[in-house]
């Protein structure tokens, strides 16, 4: 049987995450409202830390916006770490409570939740969206991806999973996990995850953080000067540009 041209594969794994990012009518996500985040906090474990950090890059790639904006980063992490155990450590939650942030950047790793179902995530993130708002900030979830070494969880599960929690938490997501495997297709030469196959690449890391900014601010990141070592230019072109399509797509209202 004659398999179908990559052009296609591209256009039908487009629909397919089209499909499942695209929220239902009437009850779009919301965006943050217009004062715009300085202080940032990013709470999550190695997919946030990898690669020098998304604070970091989150807070270079602003820097190099026109005109800069200047922003304040901060990472509590853990390694391996849920939102359950993350959520247990009161230095964490002290950080929160005391840092005064405008955003906390909340990252869930699923594949690693012991009872491969839904409900921890719902439920520390609820827990963490109460701590957060009663300290003056506001959530957004960072939407990791699966991965081959606990493969019980698909891409598709992860976004109904983040789509659910956003409607009843009324917060954005940043569809990072999305934005992986678009870039993937369009261009399978450059690789998102590294060798083990679950953490990032810098490639990776740099799309991260773009979907990030692109949800915090609801501002295109193409052409933005920021380019880490070891990233070709034209590849942080194609990154910005799927990086931004991505976050533009997640917010488009389903069509009836």
């Amino acid at each position: 049987m004659k398999l179908p041209s990559r052009r296609c594969r591209s256009l039908l794994l487009f629909m397919i995450i089209s499909h499942f990012i695209q929220s239902p009518a009437g009850a779009a996500e919301p965006s943050l409202p217009p004062k715009a985040p300085v202080r940032i906090l990013f709470v999550g474990n190695s997919f946030t830390y990898y690669n020098g950090g998304l604070e970091t890059h989150v807070r270079e790639l602003a820097n190099s916006a026109n005109p800069p904006r200047l922003l304040e980063t901060e990472r509590a992490t853990q390694g391996g770490a849920t939102l359950r155990i993350l959520y247990g450590k009161e230095a964490v939650l002290a950080r929160i409570r005391e840092g005064h942030f405008d955003v906390v950047v909340l990252q869930e790793d699923i594949p690693e939740l012991t009872e491969h179902a839904m409900e921890p995530f719902f439920q520390y993130a609820r827990l963490f969206n109460q701590e957060i708002r009663k300290s003056g900030a506001r959530m957004v979830l960072f939407m990791a991806w699966p991965y081959e070494r606990l493969n019980w969880v698909s891409l598709p599960e992860i976004i109904q999973a983040h789509q659910a929690a956003a409607r009843e938490l009324q917060v954005p997501v940043a569809p990072v996990g999305t934005a992986l495997a678009t870039s993937l297709e369009l261009k399978p030469g450059l690789a998102m995850l590294g060798p083990d196959k679950e953490h990032e690449t810098r490639a990776g890391t740099y799309l991260a953080a773009s979907v990030i900014y692109a949800t915090l601010f609801q501002e295109n990141p193409e052409g933005f000067s920021y380019c880490p070592e070891g990233i070709a230019r034209e590849e942080i072109t194609h990154l910005q540009k799927v990086a931004w399509q991505t976050v533009q797509a997640w917010a488009a209202p389903a069509k009836p």
